[in-house]
Parts: C-alpha cells; sequence; structure tokens
C-alpha cells in the first residue's frame, strides 16, 4: 500500500510538472526581442552623419529597459523603456519623432534626441 501511494505521488506530481511547463508562451512574454538586427541604418548628428544599408543593430535587455548597440560608429541608444502590445514591443512615449518597434524578427527606429537623428529599418 505504502508502495502504491508514493508510485502515485509521483505520477501525479509528473502530470503537474509536464501541465505546467506551456508552449504557448507568447513571444513577447519571452526575451526574444534581444539579439543583433541587419540592415539600413543611418544617423545624423550635429558631428556626425552615416548612413548605411549593411549595418547592424544589437539589441539588448537589461532589466526593464533596452539598449541598441549600432555598428559604424553610430552613437548607442540605452535606457529605452518599452510596452507590450500584443507580439511586438513599443518603445514608452512614442510619438511622431520618438518610435521604436521591435518584433521577432523587425527592428524599425525613428529616434530624435539632442537634435541628432537615429533611424533603423532591419530584420533578422
Amino acid at each position: 500500500m505504502k508502495k502504491t501511494i508514493q508510485i502515485l505521488s509521483v505520477v501525479l506530481l509528473s502530470v503537474f510538472v509536464l501541465a505546467s511547463c506551456s508552449k504557448d508562451t507568447s513571444p513577447s512574454e519571452r526575451d526574444v526581442f534581444a539579439g543583433k538586427y541587419n540592415g539600413k541604418i543611418s544617423y545624423d548628428g550635429q558631428d556626425k552623419k552615416v548612413s548605411t544599408t549593411t549595418g547592424a543593430v544589437t539589441v539588448l535587455k537589461v532589466g526593464n529597459n533596452y539598449n541598441f548597440f549600432f555598428s559604424d560608429g553610430i552613437p548607442d541608444l540605452t535606457g529605452v523603456e518599452f510596452q507590450k502590445d500584443g507580439e511586438t514591443m513599443v518603445s514608452i512615449g512614442s510619438s511622431q519623432t520618438n518610435y521604436i518597434r521591435i518584433t521577432a524578427s523587425t527592428l524599425k527606429i525613428l529616434f530624435l534626441k539632442n537634435g541628432n537623428v537615429w533611424t533603423a529599418d532591419c530584420t533578422r
């Protein structure tokens, strides 16, 4: 009888563990947005102008914020906050002049700060 209770306990525990490991997790609930995106990037700053169709942006999540590290000597954007919108992350405070949109496969940026302009139209 004791052996039967042990076996039944193990089976019930196994069922509970397997049931809690759902594969229905939304990509926006995982950190699928971090990584390298390739494509057209540009920067128009007061002392530097860069534009390339073969650039890259590396996205890194730090805490609740995201950092964007650009190739080709373009200054980085750091500490950007996001809100979830379905399967997409959109930067908080988005407007016509400050907009960052990330999906699992695309990155779009139009960001103005202190007279400097960053743009990106990238995929991975």
